[in-house]
């Protein structure tokens, strides 16, 4: 039976990853949904008493905690990515340590921005070097203006209250630095990246950007875009059809 490990992203945990764990498991999969460091537990109590220490965990904290369920699999799992997931389903893909790899509007490796002003308020607001190790906090109506755009106030209201965590502002900013760095002219196994066209956190622009920098020969990179979604894309109304894209395209390309 093929594995699937999904790995979330900044201000979510395994939570998010319910129905498409129950999608998966459905049609054959054994589906592993690991939460990072001090982000296991319901969303609601996490937001509502943060773990001591989430301030200071970095993006290298995280890389071990799943590189340890990676390699308790025995054999090379497929990595399904969200958002700061997406990056470590890159960096894993560059440790040759999974079989396939699917970024989900993925933060960009290599310090790799983009231009849009979203983008620009986004990221200043989360590494803002002012706070220091203080916690990035998560509020409703931050998460509808910036992770959840395309939503109706009812259907943000539902997702924020289930899925919502606050995080650390070092993951991301460690993101940006010499432990979000791979090399991208290095063989590796087939990627298919998902952005989403009304993304704020990771534009759609930025994803295809990062797909451009692979090196042509060093392994299969294809790239599917979805209109009308935002960075919510695996939670928001028609993830169904997301998961069934990457279903059907990892049935062509695993043993």
């Amino acid at each position: 039976m093929k594995t699937i490990i999904f790995i979330h992203g900044m201000f979510q945990n395994p939570r998010s990853w319910e129905q498409w764990v129950t999608y998966f498991t459905e049609r054959g999969y054994n589906c592993l949904a690991p939460a990072w460091p001090l982000h296991d537990g319901e969303p609601a109590e996490l937001r509502a008493n943060p773990p001591a220490g989430l301030g200071e965990l970095g993006l290298d904290d995280i890389i071990s905690e799943m590189e340890t369920h990676l390699l308790n699999q025995g054999t090379k799992p497929i990595v399904i990515g969200h958002s700061v997931g997406g990056l470590l389903t890159q960096i894993f893909a560059n440790r040759d340590m999974i079989s396939v790899g699917v970024p989900i509007c993925s933060v960009a490796p290599n310090g790799m921005i983009d231009f849009d002003l979203s983008f620009f308020k986004n990221s200043a607001t989360i590494a803002n070097p002012l706070k220091g190790d203080e916690p990035a906090y998560m509020d409703l109506e931050t998460f509808h203006a910036a992770f959840a755009n395309t939503l109706s106030e009812a259907d943000v209201r539902e997702a924020y209250e289930r899925t919502a965590t606050h995080d650390s502002r070092n993951v991301f900013r460690d993101c940006m630095g010499p432990s979000g760095k791979i090399d991208l002219d290095r063989p590796h196994v087939p990627l298919l990246f998902i952005s989403a066209a009304e993304d704020k956190i990771c534009p759609a622009d930025l994803v295809a950007k990062n797909v451009r920098a692979y090196d042509e020969g060093t392994g299969a990179v294809a790239l599917k875009e979805f209109p009308h979604r935002s960075h919510f894309i695996c939670g928001e109304p028609g993830w169904e059809e997301v998961a069934n894209y990457i279903y059907q395209w990892l049935e062509t390309r695993t043993p």
